[in-house]
């Protein structure tokens, strides 16, 4: 049992995924710990009852009030930095640390080694290529988990029976913004585009936060050569000595790059004589799906496991046993000579781009909540592949106002609908406007929550749409 912790008063805050798993074992190491949280419902007061049984104190329906004799502060990742809480904390000189903070400071606490992390964030494609890392270091025979912001605690994998060799690990812009202490083995930043700077205050400290993920890394820091902004990253950070800078692009890779050349996926970062030599990994086709985003999640994926040593082979053969998570660019069927293609993880305008950029001729499904995204640009990179557009959802103005300035010979189907029933008829309209050979793409560029329950609901509505055309 450590003696920073026994005795010591800690104050999780929120309940939640990561808020009871955090009180459970902080209170298994001897502290003193009281849970609160913003909410008073039926799920919070089941979760409570569950730690007041174990000897954890629990306060519902208020968040912000700082506990008398607070030493430490292990706060839920989306609470945001402007609470109340924090602002006391920070008047009487608490430290706040997030789950992943803990469980940095917790790994090899038994006596067990310490697993490395390999870490991976960025606006998008973050779940993907956490897991295809795992798939290919499992391939190389070493014990790993998928973990983080994937939806699996950290905390579980750093104090559970299982020991692992190296743990794939997804971060967060708000779990990095609360893990000053963090030093993974080698970590990469997929992409930067403007998401949640309503909890950041600004792009650049949202990037900032991004950045945080390279700080201390011992071996490399993978970036994308096609987005500027994640070398200036690598740039800024303070790394260990030896620690390299390694590119990936969908392009011819240059020295210390990963790349793409005549259909293989190739490596000239880690290899003898860099500069002349190159090691082929996989063929794209390899990939699945196929899509540029996708080879460029496997690119990344496959950088971070070159660093830890993998073998060329393991790469291939990982990426083959991959199966991506439902609604992420995925092939539902082909009805008259048209392919349907869910891609409802397509949340924000940077996913969508990616999207829409796999396919030629498109038919795109799009529309939602905005969370104050604008639809200019996405629009004008797009126009030239649209066959035609469907919108649904509450903010679909938006989208039909930029199609209107710079897409204005594509034709528009408005639904001026927000029920669930509305993605029926949303499939139907766009198999009125598609072509043999077109792609119906459903990317909105938006959040579901006007409509449906999360994404994965909107991806299921759309699926079952197709089913019924195909019956």
């Amino acid at each position: 049992m450590p003696s920073e912790f026994t005795g010591k008063h800690v104050t999780v805050a929120g309940l939640g995924v990561s808020g009871v798993p955090a009180a459970k074992v902080l209170h298994g190491l001897g502290a003193r710990v009281t849970v609160v949280n913003d909410g008073d419902d039926e799920r919070a007061r089941t979760q409570a009852a569950e730690l007041e049984a174990l000897g954890v104190t629990v306060r519902l329906g208020d968040g912000d009030t700082l506990p008398e004799g607070t030493e430490l502060i292990v706060t839920a990742p989306g609470w945001k930095p402007t609470k109340p809480l924090f602002t006391a904390a920070a008047e009487v000189g608490v430290p706040v640390w997030g789950d992943v903070e803990l469980a940095w400071r917790l790994r090899g606490l038994d006596g067990r080694k310490a697993a490395p992390w390999l870490a991976v964030t960025g606006t998008n494609g973050k779940t993907t290529t956490v897991q295809m890392l795992a798939s290919i270091l499992k391939a190389a025979g070493l014990r790993t988990a998928a973990v983080g912001n994937i939806g699996v605690s950290l905390l579980d994998a750093v104090t559970g029976d299982t020991e692992y060799d190296v743990l794939a690990v997804e971060l967060s812009s708000y779990q990095l913004h609360w893990a000053p202490s963090l030093r993974a083995h080698s970590a990469a930043v997929l992409n930067l585009a403007p998401d949640h700077l309503d909890w950041h205050g600004s792009m650049e400290a949202y990037a900032a936060d991004k950045g945080r993920i390279y700080e201390g890394n011992r071996v490399a820091c993978v970036y994308n050569v096609a987005d500027r902004a994640t070398e200036d990253l690598v740039r800024a950070a303070d790394v260990e000595e030896g620690c390299r800078a390694v590119g990936f692009t969908l392009g011819t890779p240059g020295p210390s790059q990963l790349g793409v050349v005549e259909g293989l996926l190739v490596d000239r970062a880690f290899v003898e004589d860099r500069h002349k030599n190159a090691q082929e990994l996989a063929e794209v086709a390899d990939v699945n799906p196929p899509a540029p985003h996708n080879v460029a999640n496997a690119l990344a994926a496959a950088g971070l496991a070159r660093a830890f040593g993998v073998p060329a082979a393991a790469v291939r053969d990982g990426l083959r046993a991959f199966t991506p998570d439902a609604h992420r660019i995925a092939h539902v069927a082909d009805v008259d000579g048209v392919a349907y293609v869910d891609d409802s993880k397509a949340t924000n305008t940077h996913a969508t781009e990616a999207s829409l950029a796999a396919y030629e001729s498109i038919v795109w499904i799009a529309g939602g909540l905005a969370k104050g995204a604008t639809f200019d640009e996405l629009v004008t990179g797009a126009a030239k592949r649209l066959r035609g557009v469907v919108l649904i959802g509450a903010d679909r103005a938006l989208i039909r106002e930029a199609l209107a300035r710079h897409a204005p010979e594509v034709p528009v189907v408005d639904l001026d609908r927000t029920d669930t029933g509305a993605m029926l008829q949303a499939v139907q309209e766009a198999r009125r406007l598609a072509r043999p050979g077109d792609t119906v793409l459903l990317a909105p560029a938006c959040a579901s929550m006007d409509m449906f329950t999360n994404y994965n609901q909107r991806g299921d509505a759309f699926a079952q749409a197709v089913r019924e055309l195909g019956a």
